[in-house]
């Protein structure tokens, strides 16, 4: 079996599909994409594909480490998310030849089904009682929201009351047992990280997901030492080798690697078995589309320390589509009281609609996130 071709659409919300077809009429379907960044993927993508057209498929690790290093300048967000996708397409496509789902193909399942949870507020939080009361009356047992709007590097202490009454607001909605996920997103710095963190203990937070700036991780060590709840990153790291230092430095409780940013289903089941030798827990990050989700639920399958799965459905960007729109069968990602079964069909275990893909590829998208200011006209974090 050798690979022919490799295709790709933009399509609404903000996602780019991949499709990896063979000379045996053989396929598997990716995402491979940065969030802002799609056509900039995709070029790399097709550049890859040089490395790829006559290879055989089955051979996906051998395929990775000559997307990685034989274009000597490796790592970063658009280059590891092209190889991403391509991952997840080939370890698609590897099932669908075997007639196997891929954690089949990766020791077999150690769970049946996987705790999800949904997010609440939006960018700008707001109404977090009233959405995550909708949520809980939903069956999630979880849920996330940002933690706060933009925030200077310096700020006045009625930014940290702000964000600690939208947590109070959300905690007393939901009561004691229900678990709170709050992003700072990467918006708080060092000095005002320092204050929040803290305030918001008496809330018991499930998590606080970037608590600072992935370049700003090592400052963990001075300011949360201590706290009583787990900090989570890992998003915007891109291979085992970034996640390596940040669990050496022992600060970070929840690794979230994107299985659509950081190599792929390959790669994130090497940096899950790092945080396991760490006794770290593994929520990988996924506010995209259902090819992304089910790659993750692959993953979450064969991981002992996984312990709840992010998805995107009904989440504030996908306005002009949703996570199962593009899904044969939408009920191989249903929810159901808060739990998402292991995908059981070949690869991936999900059926694109391509036909609906080639259509809503005719709208395509250009999304961008926010451009926010302070109010001095400076750039603040998004």
């Amino acid at each position: 079996m050798k690979i022919t071709r490799l295709k790709t659409w933009q399509v609404p919300p903000r996602w780019l599909f991949l499709k990896i077809e063979t000379d045996e009429g053989c396929y598997g379907w990716g995402e491979p994409v940065i969030e802002g960044r799609a056509a900039t993927v995709e070029a790399a993508v097709h550049e890859l594909a040089d490395y790829l057209v006559g290879q055989d498929p089955h051979r996906i690790e051998h395929l990775w480490n000559t997307l990685y290093r034989a274009g000597f300048y490796r790592g970063g967000p658009i280059l590891m998310s092209a190889i991403a996708g391509i991952d997840q397409a080939l370890w698609d496509l590897k099932g669908r030849d075997l007639g196997v789902p891929v954690h089949q193909l990766l020791g077999g399942a150690v769970r049946d089904r996987m705790r999800m949870y949904a997010w609440t507020g939006g960018d700008r939080p707001d109404d977090v009682g009233a959405g995550a009361r909708a949520l809980v009356d939903q069956g999630f047992t979880a849920f996330k929201m940002n933690g706060t709007p933009e925030m200077q590097i310096v700020d006045s202490h009625r930014k940290v009351d702000e964000a600690v009454a939208r947590v109070a607001e959300a905690r007393n909605a939901v009561g004691p047992d229900v678990g709170i996920g709050i992003d700072f997103h990467g918006r708080v710095h060092r000095p005002m990280a320092k204050a929040l963190l803290r305030e918001l203990e008496p809330f018991h937070p499930m998590f606080v997901e970037e608590p600072v700036a992935p370049e700003h991780l090592p400052c963990l060590k001075q300011i949360a030492g201590g706290l009583g709840y787990p900090l989570a990153t890992g998003e915007r790291l891109h291979s085992r080798f970034e996640f390596r230092d940040l669990l050496a430095d022992g600060m970070i409780d929840i690794v979230q690697p994107d299985l659509s940013h950081c190599g792929g289903i390959s790669e994130g089941l090497k940096i899950a078995a790092l945080a396991s030798a760490h006794d770290v827990a593994l929520a990988p990050h996924c506010p995209l589309g259902p090819l992304t989700l089910a790659a993750s639920l692959q993953l979450d399958a064969v991981c002992h320390n996984a312990f709840i799965q992010e998805q995107s459905m009904g989440i504030h960007y996908n306005r002009d589509n949703d996570v199962l729109d593009y899904l044969v069968d939408k009920s191989a990602l249903a929810i159901e009281e808060g739990f998402c079964a292991i995908p059981q069909g070949p690869g991936l275990g999900v059926e694109i609609d391509e036909a609906f893909v080639e259509e809503r590829a005719r709208v395509g998208h250009r999304w961008r996130n926010p451009v926010w200011t302070h109010e001095d006209g400076s750039i603040a974090e998004w």
